[in-house]
C-alpha cells in the first residue's frame, strides 16, 4: 500500500519548500515536540480499498502529524500553513471557531476510475459527520476521474468536535473502516518515544 502514495509524498515535500520558509514553534504544551517522530503515514491513516479505488484519510491534527517522520511532518505542517487563510474562511462561513482537517487521497487501481468526493464521511462518538468544506489540492480533482495509478488529494474540513485522540470510523460509498482504533495504540506509544528522544537531545 505504501507505494500507492509515493508520488504524493514527493510532491508534498516540494510544496512544503514553497509554502513556508520556516515552521512555527508550538505554543500548546499538550503537543509533542516536533521533529522527533518516526511513524509513516500509512501506519496512522485510515485506508479503504474498493475494487478499483483506494481512499486514504489522514488526520492533520498536530497531535498526530508531529509523531510522523520529520520530513513528512514538515511537509504536512507547511501545507496547513499555506491553507490557513482558506481554512479560517471556511470556519467563519460555517459559524465555527475552527475545523478539524483531514488529508484525503483517492488512488486509482484501474483505468478510468470515477471517484465521488462528497461520499467521504466520518462517524465518531455516535455522531455522523459530513465534510463542511473541501479544499482541492490536485489539478485532477474537478474531473473526478483518474487513470490507473493516478491520484487526487484534498483537505477535508469537518466539525471540530471530532476527537482524533479517540477512535472514529471513515465511510466511503457503502464501505467503511475503523482501523484508526489500531493506530491510537501506536500513536500513544510513539508519543512516549518522542518525549524520550526530545529529553535526550543536548540543550544549546
Amino acid at each position: 500500500m505504501t507505494a500507492y502514495w509515493r508520488t504524493w509524498a514527493e510532491a508534498a515535500l516540494a510544496a512544503a519548500a514553497l509554502a513556508a520558509p520556516a515552521l512555527l514553534a508550538a505554543q500548546d504544551t499538550d503537543l509533542p515536540p516536533a521533529g522527533f517522530g518516526s511513524l509513516k503515514q500509512d501506519q496512522v491513516a485510515v485506508i479503504i480499498t474498493t475494487t478499483n479505488l483506494a481512499v486514504r484519510v489522514l488526520p492533520l491534527d498536530e497531535r498526530v502529524i508531529r509523531l510522523l517522520a520529520p520530513d513528512t511532518y514538515s511537509s504536512l505542517h507547511a501545507l496547513m500553513l499555506s491553507k490557513a487563510a482558506a481554512i479560517g474562511a471556511a470556519a467563519r462561513d460555517a459559524g465555527r471557531d475552527s475545523l478539524e482537517a483531514f488529508f484525503v487521497t483517492f488512488y486509482a487501481l484501474q483505468p478510468q476510475v470515477t471517484f465521488v468526493p462528497d461520499q467521504v464521511s466520518i462517524q465518531s462518538l455516535g455522531s455522523y459527520f459530513r465534510p463542511i468544506a473541501i479544499l482541492p489540492l490536485s489539478p485532477l480533482w474537478n474531473d473526478a476521474r483518474l487513470d490507473q495509478r493516478q491520484q487526487a488529494s484534498a483537505i477535508y474540513l469537518f466539525e471540530p468536535s471530532i476527537p482524533v485522540s479517540q477512535t472514529f470510523t471513515v465511510f466511503y460509498s457503502d464501505q467503511n473502516s475503523a482501523t484508526f482504533d489500531n493506530s491510537l495504540t501506536l500513536l500513544q506509544s510513539e508519543r512516549a518515544r518522542v518525549l524520550a528522544r526530545a529529553a535526550q537531545k543536548p540543550q544549546p
